[in-house]
């Protein structure tokens, strides 16, 4: 028994830490330095994904600013948007022939709520919210128009036949969908 026990110690003293095999060579230079060459190359391709990283993070940060600039303005443009609606049907509530007919006050009435709603539409585009073409006969867009009806008309099937409420965008983003009514063609 006594001799497996002395087996086992000198085996444990021979793996302990800071004891060297006697028996092991030194490494050549050569594989020296093709160990540093490796770790070289190995940390000169980590450099360059971290650099490509910070490059891509220093960019897309630059186009989240660049979008935050144009298009932060979205939700109060968006509630500005009724206001418009309002000025719009305000003006088309009072038809032509009774424009005419108006007093000095009512005709200075009706030109300030005019350029009311051409101020507020000079702003909105200043701002580079601009209106949908939502034009009788233009064609028909699913990412800016929401179609609401179809129904039979002179324009040619499958365009704008009437529009119901204008749609407006900031930048390249709908803002708001126009609602129109798409024409099923002649009718029969």
């Amino acid at each position: 028994m006594s001799d497996t026990s002395n087996t086992g110690d000198a085996a444990d003293l021979e793996n302990a830490p800071g004891t060297e095999d006697a028996a092991t060579p030194a490494p050549s230079p050569e594989a020296v330095i093709a160990a540093l060459e490796a770790e070289k190359r190995e940390l000169h391709d980590k450099f360059l994904r971290l650099f490509a990283d910070l490059d891509n993070t220093r960019k897309r940060a630059e186009r989240e600013v660049a979008e935050a600039r144009v298009y932060a303005i979205g939700k109060f443009a968006g509630d500005l948007l009724n206001v418009a609606d309002n000025l719009a049907r305000a003006l088309a509530a009072l038809p032509d022939a009774e424009r005419e007919t108006l007093t000095d006050a009512g005709k200075n009435l009706l030109g300030g709520i005019e350029m009311t709603e051409k101020e507020l539409h000079t702003v909105l585009t200043r701002y580079n919210v601009v209106q949908v073409d939502a034009a009788p006969g233009a064609a028909f867009d699913p990412n800016v128009h929401q179609a609401v009806a179809q129904i039979p008309s002179d324009q040619p099937a499958g365009t704008i036949a009437q529009l119901f409420q204008p749609g407006w965008r900031i930048g390249e983003r709908t803002l708001r969908a126009a609602m129109v009514a798409v024409s099923a063609g002649a009718a029969n």
